[in-house]
């Protein structure tokens, strides 16, 4: 996790939001955002592109054994999901007691990722919770 520092508190605003860009040339969306666009290769046409959250589960795992900083979240499951504005973006999947599966609609949340000590500061990132 990034450590406090001027260049955390520039990014806040992408820290509480799923924030990508989007291609005024062609409309083409990217997570995460990109000065370039991977469809039709312009460049200073990209403007910052709030997603709404919400999307549907394509791949995922549970995980066992997690590193260091996860180990009481354990077991928890990562996925990509496809947001419905078309980016695929990674993410922690809350077990709410609704099954998972390929497919499943999820929509963004956030929540404590990491706390970095008894008394430093609390990162929050969005996880997905199934709908």
């Amino acid at each position: 996790m990034e450590k406090p520092s001027a260049s955390l508190w520039r990014k806040i605003g992408a820290r509480y939001n799923i924030i990508g860009s989007e291609c005024k040339t062609c409309g083409a969306k990217h997570f995460p955002p990109r000065i370039v666009c991977r469809k039709c290769g312009r460049e200073t046409k990209m403007v910052d592109k709030k997603f709404t959250g919400n999307g549907e589960v394509v791949s995922f795992t549970k995980i066992m054994v997690p590193p260091d900083m996860f180990k009481d979240e354990a077991p928890y499951i990562v996925g990509i999901i496809a947001l419905d504005e078309g980016p695929k973006v990674e993410g922690h999947i809350i077990d709410n007691g609704k099954a998972i599966e390929i497919g499943t609609k999820v929509r963004a949340v956030f929540r404590t990722m990491y706390v970095d000590g008894d008394e430093g500061p609390i990162y929050y990132h969005y996880k997905f919770e199934p709908v």
